[in-house]
């Protein structure tokens, strides 16, 4: 019988979000590789499911979904799973804080991993600019984590799994002084880690062969507006296991 869900899936981490929760779920779906290093989210037949060009995007009986904050959503409400608190005041903690993550901590976060790792080496602006705000946002986070176990209190929520898929991120944009400057939030990566939902997911990169290198073709198709092809050669990063394979803010 075939999937009802369609999920088109690249391992960064917005639709790693997505991910985690159709595995913590279980719910059968068909996962669809888009290779952004190559520029496939730029194709006809993707652009299709999602006008934006970007990752993830999902196809639900029919039904197409992008924005890995709308999915979560959606998919949360469809199983009845990982809603959080279903009062009034609860969802409107739950709404706050995925919003928070979705105009926060991704965007400045993705854009502060650009301007460190990928930009021109003179654009020191840019990089203090979003530096300064993904550490500002980070350190939100980290105070609201030291007084309970999860982002909306004790109960594991969709909002949880919207920051684990940037915590990969902000390895990557620190390194491991990361865990040393945000302990609290280096507990919830390490213990949503342990999630066997999670182990599947660190799984799913190597069923396809996603590019890994940073070269002009990569930098075309990820950097649209105009980006020199040229990578500055003080700026490239170590590849690792727990860090995204190609820098990306998409959604």
């Amino acid at each position: 019988m075939s999937s009802s869900i369609d999920f088109y899936y690249h391992p960064t981490p917005n639709p790693s979000k997505v991910a985690l929760f159709l595995e913590e779920s279980g719910l059968d779906y068909r996962l669809l590789p888009v290779d952004i290093a190559r520029g496939e989210q730029h194709g006809d037949a993707f652009r299709a499911v999602n006008p934006n060009g970007k990752v993830p995007a999902l196809v639900d009986q029919g039904i197409a979904i992008f924005d890995s904050s709308a999915i979560l959503l959606h998919l949360a409400r469809r199983t009845g799973r990982f809603n959080g608190d279903p009062s009034e005041a609860g969802q409107a903690e739950l709404l706050s804080w995925l919003m928070f993550i979705a105009s926060g901590i991704g965007p400045f976060t993705g854009q502060a991993i650009h301007f460190t790792h990928y930009a021109p080496a003179d654009e020191a602006y840019g990089a203090h600019r979003y530096r300064f705000g993904a550490d500002r946002h980070w350190a939100i986070v980290e105070a609201r984590l030291a007084t309970r176990r999860y982002l909306t209190g004790a109960e594991y929520s969709i909002v949880d799994m919207a920051l684990w898929g940037w915590c990969r991120g902000l390895q990557y944009l620190l390194g491991q002084d990361a865990w040393s400057r945000y302990p609290n939030v280096a507990r919830l990566f390490h213990e949503i880690n342990e999630r066997p939902a999670a182990q599947r997911v660190a799984a799913l990169p190597a069923r396809f062969d996603f590019k890994q290198d940073t070269d002009a073709q990569t930098r075309a198709s990820l950097f649209t507006h105009g980006l020199p092809t040229t990578a500055p050669s003080t700026r490239s990063s170590p590849t690792t296991s727990s860090t995204p394979s190609t820098p990306t803010t998409q959604p």
